[in-house]
């Protein structure tokens, strides 16, 4: 079955190649761009179509999914790319932008407020969960925005996220993506600290990790991440650098509300040394490199 007009992505990294494939999988047909003509052309590879400009996808596309990095560039495409090319407002309902990205929950928020009524509506869609996950049907999507403009996606939304939750208001998904972050990357964290202290010990790794995976200590993230980090398998799932900028996002959000987060503050710590150490592109899990560089306090 195939749904007209074409759902439009623009961002094909990670997350959006997984995006638009989960889309074509059910159905639907897309039209994508990234700025890197490479990431444009694999479209091509997996039956989607390549769009020359993010204009174009907009004139032709509708829902608009965005799985940009950050919300200057959230901002950037739906101001400066989005908008312009499309109808004056009052001509048509309103096309329908998802925003996927992890952004600042406030700045989103005004993002919305600010091209309502002006030819667009504004969701929020961050997804919890890898790129693995979201391709295996496994992220949970926070949904951010009007219910009523949700349930006019909502076929989309289905394909995109088999598991969601409508959160509130623009800004909500964004504000419940960067606390379940929070708790994800200390649940990391203490994943890889507890390997390394385990292995140096003197245990088998893979036999410590069945007896932690089977106790109380159990997380989802030994399910995602434990392999990885045992095996230095860091091919990107996650990247370093982007959990990084979340972690950022994270802290701006909690000076705002005068919360300090001193678990937070040392994650942040070893993301920003793997940065530093050229592994920003790499999985997330590489922070177990960082602990393994550490020796003695």
């Amino acid at each position: 079955m195939s749904f007209e007009p074409p759902v439009g992505v623009i961002g094909i990294g990670l997350m959006g190649e997984v995006f638009a494939r989960r889309l074509i999988a059910a159905g639907f047909s897309v039209v994508g761009y990234d700025v890197e003509p490479a990431k444009t052309g694999r479209l091509e590879e997996f039956g989607a179509h390549a769009a020359a400009s993010i204009a174009d996808v907009a004139r032709a596309a509708s829902p608009i999914l965005l799985a940009v990095f950050d919300t200057d560039q959230v901002e950037a495409v739906v101001e400066r790319a989005i908008l312009p090319a499309l109808p004056p407002a009052g001509r048509h309902p309103g096309k329908i932008v998802l925003c996927a990205s992890t952004c600042d929950p406030d700045r989103v928020a005004a993002l919305a407020a600010r091209v309502d009524g002006r030819g667009l509506r504004f969701l929020e869609t961050p997804v919890s969960g890898t790129s693995e996950q979201v391709r295996r049907g496994d992220g949970v999507g926070l949904i951010g925005g009007d219910k009523a403009v949700a349930a006019e996606v909502d076929d989309v939304l289905h394909a995109l996220f088999p598991r969601r939750f409508h959160v509130g208001r623009a800004g909500d998904g964004g504000r419940a993506k960067l606390a379940v972050n929070l708790i994800l990357g200390l649940n990391r964290l203490a994943l890889a600290e507890g390997l390394v202290f385990a292995t140096r010990l003197g245990l088998d790794p893979d036999a410590f990790f069945a007896v932690a995976r089977a106790s109380a200590a159990y997380s989802q993230v030994m399910d995602t991440k434990a392999r990885k980090m045992i095996a230095s398998d860091f091919r990107p799932e996650g990247r370093a650098r982007q959990t990084l900028k979340d972690v950022h996002l994270m802290r701006d959000q909690a000076a705002k509300i005068g919360q300090h987060l001193p678990a937070l503050a040392v994650h942040c710590e070893v993301l920003e040394a793997c940065v530093r150490a050229g592994e920003g592109d790499l999985d997330n899990s590489v922070i177990v490199q960082e602990i393994r560089r550490r020796g003695r306090p």
